[in-house]
């Protein structure tokens, strides 16, 4: 399944533009604040989510790891007389960034794992093969970008980038052509490097609306910003954080993001180890988590029709039991292994 956006933008009815959260009304039935409780937004972009928590009364702890969201957050933060705390910084260390801001607990925490709108739609983030931009793609504005990645990578290594986070079955063959064409020139633009994906790959007559270069730039932005890595860690930190009884929602776009959110609550829900006739029955941790949600929620058509990008969204929640917290093997819950380029990969 292939990512498309956390949020979307429609017309209000004055024909300006407003913020559209996917999902929002079964993250709050999920969710399910209440006046006083504490809540963690680890993905707050335009803050969406933040808000509709605000307005059933709970404190919110909005994360965001980009400078830009942090920014336009302030006048929210205003709004809401001391009732949100927005940290500039990463998911995976929500428990930290809660900590530090005197909350040894919370009462629910939700996840977006989605890149956002406004990212997507800024030129200049270099996000997106549809406008042209600087081959950037970094969530945080800081250390290495796409095109140090597409400049400087062994093309093994592109491959395998490409091939696990891009789910792309002509990995080989996008790889080597970036390889071929980084000797003569560096790639500097998104219009560059979807230039010669398209050159290579062509356009699928029973798939011609999506681009080809569609899954090496998800790849590129999933290793950019260590994405599978962050949402393994930030799973980690809210079962740490989380009271008895609190919540977590997650909502994911593509499958990766998805099946790691997936094999959490599979394990942390677990009350039975198999066993079969032939084999007995395993003995298996206490369960960390009462499932919420029996199969993942999708948007109804309603939804879609109004903001097409909650089309590929899927929710997963659960309640936090009182059960002692263990340790995440994120490679097990589905982090592939990558080679690392500065600090990048996991």
């Amino acid at each position: 399944m292939m990512a498309v956006g956390e949020t979307g933008y429609a017309p209000d009815a004055g024909g300006s533009d407003r913020h559209v959260p996917v999902l929002l009304r079964q993250v709050l039935e999920h969710l399910s604040p209440k006046p006083g409780e504490v809540m963690i937004d680890g993905t707050f972009g335009a803050g969406g989510y933040s808000r509709a928590l605000l307005q059933k009364g709970a404190k919110v702890i909005g994360i965001d790891r980009d400078p830009d969201a942090i920014s336009g957050g302030q006048e929210l933060v205003r709004e809401a007389e001391g009732n949100l705390i927005l940290v500039p910084g990463q998911f995976a260390d929500l428990e930290d960034h809660a900590r530090q801001t005197g909350h040894d607990g919370v009462d629910g925490v939700v996840l977006d794992l989605g890149v956002s709108s406004m990212q997507l739609d800024e030129a200049e983030r270099g996000f997106s093969f549809l406008r042209d931009g600087p081959l950037d793609m970094r969530m945080e504005q800081a250390g290495p970008s796409a095109a140090d990645v597409v400049n400087h990578l062994p093309v093994k290594d592109l491959i395998r980038i490409i091939g696990l986070l891009g789910e792309e079955k002509r990995a080989t063959t996008v790889a080597h052509a970036i390889e071929r064409a980084r000797r003569e020139k560096p790639f500097l633009r998104t219009g560059e490097l979807a230039g010669l994906i398209e050159s290579v790959l062509g356009r699928s007559p029973k798939k011609a609306q999506i681009h080809p270069a569609t899954r090496t730039f998800q790849a590129l932005r999933i290793y950019v910003n260590g994405e599978l890595h962050q949402a393994a860690k930030a799973l980690e930190g809210a079962e740490r954080i989380l009271k008895p009884g609190g919540r977590l929602v997650l909502v994911s776009f593509h499958s990766l993001e998805d099946r790691i959110v997936k094999r959490f609550f599979a394990d942390r829900t677990k009350t039975r180890g198999g066993g079969s006739r032939h084999m007995p029955e395993e003995d298996v941790p206490p369960p960390t988590f009462e499932p919420l949600t029996r199969k993942a929620v999708e948007a109804d058509e309603e939804e879609t029709r109004f903001n097409p990008r909650a089309r590929s969204a899927r929710l997963r929640a659960g309640r936090r039991t009182s059960e002692p917290t263990r340790a995440l093997d994120i490679h097990a819950a589905g982090v592939p292994r990558l080679a690392e380029y500065e600090g990048l990969g996991s």
